[in-house]
């Protein structure tokens, strides 16, 4: 009767021990519910697991000694100093002088009953172990872990039975064997499982990388912009979760959120890889494929020496040909100056611009005449702020819509799904004036607005762009109160923002020393003090 009850027990441990594996999503805390289990349903006293290695020998991942109070490897992070176990000798030949070793070979449970007078086994490497650590390993109950492909992936291996009366190491029974083979052949699977999830994930992971790679390699500037917007985006959400002032203090995330708002962030800006990147690391207004500010130092020069010539013909005077050249060369100075881009245009500035481009003509080889600046040079040098045109804002705007073509037409798992929501809101306003479509603050998520004031703040103290320098906290801060204001960012979300120094922990990790200054929150426009409790 008492053997049946024994099984009936064991009957129940295994089927709890199932449950628990199929339900545990942390690769090291699975190897430990799968060994300890093994040790508690076979009322054994220690116990290793060993996984296989690309070098074919048997690595030990968890050691566990019940009497000597001993938890090594797995999450107790303490170091084994177990050596690995080959497969192999040196000759190429079947390592069979070690248990775990054989029953790898031989694909069976291998019961040894009192290892001390086993002569078939090589005891040296045991017996060293068991007097360093004043501990006598007796006997062996040892089985493969095979997946479903039939790969040994592992082996279990338990030390030292006791009698569960008189506390007594004993041989391990048929019974533990047939337990520890349904226990290793559960845990086999629930470990292949999560193994593959893992390694699925790390490849979508890689993948990612991949993308942000090819991005990095046309545009290092976009690439280091896809990097560290998801961990700005990362700490404004935290810090939404953790504040318990203000409309989102109820906001909660756990930790496969925060997975799936930082997926999003990795990949937010994928759809650049179909960006030309002669747009997006338009330096100057006239950069195409190159600055072609040095098109009109060239007509400049050729004016110039007609001007020279012309004198030199009596065509004109010294007086005239010297003011001339003088205006030339300033004229030139300020539209380098412009092609910059990094001061607003005024309109006294573009009426010069226009006025350059007729006042000077240049002749080619055919005596055709031409005026010194072509209507779209101008166009371009009239930009009024940064270097974009309209067309070239246009061709920039369009890697959002690429995005999110690209990430809807995956097939999400149900953890990621929100993924292409995130990722595809942070160019959208909260007054609906965003683009790609036009989405208001209600129609989008939480997750989604702090992405867009990380994008925001990201852009404006980046000091990597060639087209600009880095802003100073406070100037960014200002900037982003105004965006505040202006309803483009989300209010709530920029208040937690700046209540919880955000901005300090960014800096302190992303921005250069010099651009990082004194802040005064009073003086930021749109600045909110928290309620009080």
């Amino acid at each position: 009767m008492s053997s049946v009850n024994n099984f009936v027990t064991n009957f129940h441990k295994l089927v709890h021990v199932g449950i628990a594996l199929s339900s545990q999503k942390n690769l090291e805390n699975l190897l430990e519910e799968i060994l300890i289990s093994a040790i508690d349903i076979t009322n054994c006293d220690s116990g290793t697991l060993y996984l296989m290695t690309q070098a074919n020998e048997l690595q030990c991942e968890i050691l566990v000694v019940k009497s000597l109070n001993i938890k090594e490897g797995g999450s107790s992070g303490k170091t084994i100093e177990i050596p690995n176990k080959p497969l192999y000798h040196r000759d190429g030949s079947p390592n069979f002088f070690i248990e775990a070793t054989q029953a790898v070979h031989e694909n069976r449970t291998i019961n040894v009953p009192n290892a001390y007078k086993e002569l078939h086994f090589d005891m040296v490497s045991p017996s060293q172990a068991d007097e360093l650590r004043g501990y006598k390993s007796t006997s062996f109950l040892t089985t493969p872990m095979q997946d479903h492909e039939g790969e040994i992936i592992g082996v279990l291996q338990l030390i030292n039975a006791k009698d569960p009366e008189t506390n007594q190491i004993i041989p391990f029974t048929s019974e533990d064997e047939e337990v520890l083979e349904a226990l290793a052949s559960q845990a086999a699977i629930a470990f292949s499982n999560r193994l593959l999830i893992f390694r699925l994930e790390n490849l979508f992971k890689e993948f990612i990388d991949l993308i942000n790679g090819a991005i990095d390699d046309k545009s290092p500037y976009t690439g280091a912009h896809c990097r560290r917007v998801p961990e700005l985006t990362s700490m404004i959400a935290d810090a939404v979760n953790n504040n318990d002032k203000g409309p989102l203090k109820d906001f909660k995330m756990t930790d496969a959120d925060r997975y799936e708002l930082h997926i999003a962030g990795l990949i937010h800006d994928c759809g650049k890889v179909s960006t030309p990147v002669h747009i997006v690391d338009k330096a100057t207004k006239l950069e195409k494929i190159y600055d072609r500010i040095g098109v009109l130092e060239l007509r400049l020069e050729i004016i110039r020496r007609d001007l020279e010539i012309a004198f030199l013909k009596g065509k004109c005077s010294e007086e005239d040909w010297k003011k001339m050249e003088h205006q030339l060369i300033d004229d030139i100075q300020f539209l380098k100056e412009s092609n910059v881009g990094s001061e607003w245009m005024s309109d006294l500035s573009i009426r010069r611009i226009n006025q350059i481009a007729k006042s000077h003509q240049w002749q080619d080889y055919l005596n055709n005449s031409h005026d010194f600046i072509t209507a779209e040079e101008v166009e371009n040098l009239s930009i009024r702020s940064g270097t974009l045109n309209v067309l070239d804002r246009k061709i920039i705007n369009h890697h959002i819509e690429v995005t999110i073509d690209m990430l809807e037409n995956l097939t999400w798992p149900k953890h990621l799904q929100r993924v292409p929501e995130y990722a595809g809101g942070h160019h959208e306003r909260m007054d609906g004036r965003g683009y790609p479509k036009g989405l208001t603050r209600d129609e989008m998520s939480v997750q989604a607005r702090c992405m867009a004031i990380a994008d925001v703040f990201e852009a404006l103290t980046a000091s990597d762009r060639p087209y600009k320098k880095g802003k100073k906290l406070s100037e960014a801060l200002m900037i982003l109160g105004k965006m505040k204001l202006d309803k483009h960012l989300d209010p709530d979300i920029f208040n937690v923002f700046v209540w919880e120094k955000v901005y300090e922990q960014y800096a302190k990790k992303f921005l250069k020393v010099e651009q990082i200054d004194f802040i005064d929150v009073s003086q930021i426009p749109g600045y909110e003090a928290p309620p009080l409790e």
